[in-house]
């Protein structure tokens, strides 16, 4: 081809791209131009002491992303987002439906949060801001965030999960936290894409239940859905392997397509 295809991959909450470093290589193998940003607030891109003016929302990531790709000269790709990273594809694909080639969501839900999820998210928030910290926050989300396998066999991947979190910007995980907490449900916005949909779930994941993954996969008019074994919520973390095999066997079906430049 001569443009080469894109994938942008879009990170989990509260971490920022490392969470993808087991996948780049083999996408990149399979001929793709990876894309790998910081969600605003994370990594590279984090904020100050004061936090971001705008007000708490995903469409400000989702600009983000697109701005990136703007700047690039990339008129289509294949978003994939990992929990909060697949809000923000679904946001993306709310903003500029023409963009996306291709979705692929892991580990995530299209779902609006319930009450309750959405007061614990506020709460989180109101915390890390008024602790200046996110220690507590790494020992409330380990136990949650991974399988059980990975807690009781891998604990190199535990201790790095933990390290990633402390180190987040208590201004970004509470804006994110805000931002995520008011997302709309985004179950129509999957069933208007015609282009191809991944689901990708971990067994072990207890954040994102089967149920959310089977309510994408039956919105959407192309998709399938890929479980990986021996993982939870972060499985581009916890089995990057299996969740690589996945998205490179996506992405060939994705190239087949006719594609407009």
């Amino acid at each position: 081809d001569p443009v080469a295809p894109t994938v942008v991959l879009l990170h989990a909450f509260p971490f920022d791209r490392q969470v993808w470093d087991g996948v780049v290589d083999a996408l990149a193998d399979a001929g793709w131009d990876v894309v790998v940003p910081d969600l605003r607030g994370f990594g590279e891109s984090a904020y100050g002491e004061d936090g971001p003016d705008d007000e708490p929302s995903l469409s400000w990531m989702a600009r983000d992303v697109l701005g990136i790709l703007d700047r690039m000269g990339v008129s289509a790709a294949v978003f994939a987002g990992i929990s909060m990273g697949g809000y923000v594809a679904m946001e993306i694909v709310r903003q500029d439906p023409a963009r996306v080639a291709g979705i692929a969501l892991v580990d995530t839900k299209a779902t609006a949060d319930s009450e309750e999820a959405r007061a614990n998210r506020l709460k989180v928030a109101e915390q890390v801001v008024a602790s200046g910290s996110t220690e507590a926050l790494a020992r409330a989300m380990v136990p949650t965030l991974l399988g059980s396998t990975t807690q009781e066999d891998r604990p190199e991947v535990v201790a790095q999960v933990k390290a990633w979190i402390e180190a987040a910007d208590p201004a970004a995980v509470a804006w994110a936290q805000r931002a995520m907490a008011v997302r709309p449900d985004s179950l129509a916005d999957l069933a208007s894409l015609a282009v191809p949909g991944l689901v990708v779930w971990g067994v072990e994941d207890g954040m994102s239940p089967r149920a959310e993954q089977d309510l994408m996969v039956d919105a959407m008019r192309d998709a399938r859905l890929v479980v990986i074994t021996e993982s939870g919520h972060l499985s581009t973390v916890e089995a990057p392997e299996q969740v690589s095999d996945a998205l490179v066997t996506f992405l060939v079906d994705v190239k087949r397509l006719p594609q407009s430049t």
